[in-house]
């Protein structure tokens, strides 16, 4: 079959997919955050004739509230990097997978002591906690955030407390320098991820990665990694491109991710992920 303009022709699938596995920013989402009308009708059709799509994503739960109907009758997205299974429709967090409290105050005593200046705020199963002066790009209301000393959060016995991503900043440094520090710093004590948010570094307990949250969403419905087509854009998605049957980077992605997906789709502002499965429901 001949293949849509932008989309790998060699590389394009005999078979259709039983799950599709999608990043949103940068790679369902449109460049001002939008979902296109397109995008919503695959994903639809593809639900229609008995293939999931999943949302796996950097974003916390409650970036994913406007977003339902992107998540089909299974109504769950992946978020956090895979630190939390959450329920869309009913906003509530089924499963969290978290940092050892120990451990991660070993880890934040160092990221202080490796890197000067360093801030520091933290995804909980609650919420988004961040130290005094954490930056506000997304103008999240004061509701959703929780201010103090990350030391106050780390004191905390609440099971609500506890922490699936770990975010650090720091001025002066650029990102590269400041991955690297903190890469140094931490070792395999976390999984250091990068999405492209504003210079973060963005840090999971050992293990928890998008393709981890992925392989047991998968697995828990009977579908194997060799079914799966995985779509997305920076390096935080590469764990779950390695680890699906058929990987696709958007033409915008990250050029480590275009050298490591398996295809390669349009650009999230040309609806890349909806051309993908249009092309496999006609096949």
């Amino acid at each position: 079959m001949d293949a849509p303009p932008g989309v790998t022709a060699s590389r394009m699938p005999a078979a259709r997919p039983r799950a599709i596995a999608t990043d949103l920013d940068g790679t369902l989402l449109r460049s001002d955050g939008s979902v296109s009308p397109r995008t919503i009708a695959a994903l639809e059709a593809a639900a229609a004739q008995g293939i999931p799509a999943i949302l796996v994503t950097a974003r916390p739960p409650r970036w994913l509230h406007g977003l339902s109907d992107l998540v089909g009758a299974h109504g769950i997205a992946i978020c956090g990097n895979g630190a939390f299974v959450y329920d869309v429709a009913a906003r509530r967090v089924l499963e969290a997978h978290l940092f050892d409290r120990d451990q991660l105050t070993a880890v934040v005593g160092d990221l202080r002591a490796h890197i000067p200046g360093v801030m520091i705020a933290a995804e909980c199963p609650s919420g988004l906690w961040v130290e005094p002066g954490w930056p506000n790009p997304h103008r999240e209301a004061d509701a959703h955030r929780r201010a103090g000393p990350i030391e106050d959060l780390l004191a905390s016995e609440h099971p609500e407390d506890g922490v699936g991503k770990l975010l650090g900043l720091a001025k002066g440094l650029t990102t590269g320098d400041f991955l690297a520090a903190v890469r140094a710093s931490v070792g395999e004590r976390a999984v250091l991820a990068y999405s492209g948010a504003f210079g973060l570094a963005e840090l999971n307990p050992p293990g928890v990665t998008k393709a981890a949250g992925l392989a047991r969403w998968c697995a828990d419905h009977g579908i194997p990694a060799q079914e799966v087509w995985a779509f997305g854009d920076m390096p935080n998605d590469l764990p779950m491109l390695r680890w699906a049957g058929r990987s696709f980077a958007v033409a915008n992605a990250d050029p480590e991710v275009l050298a490591v997906a398996s295809d390669h789709c349009p650009a999230n502002d040309e609806d890349g992920v909806a051309q993908v499965i249009e092309r496999a429901l006609d096949g």
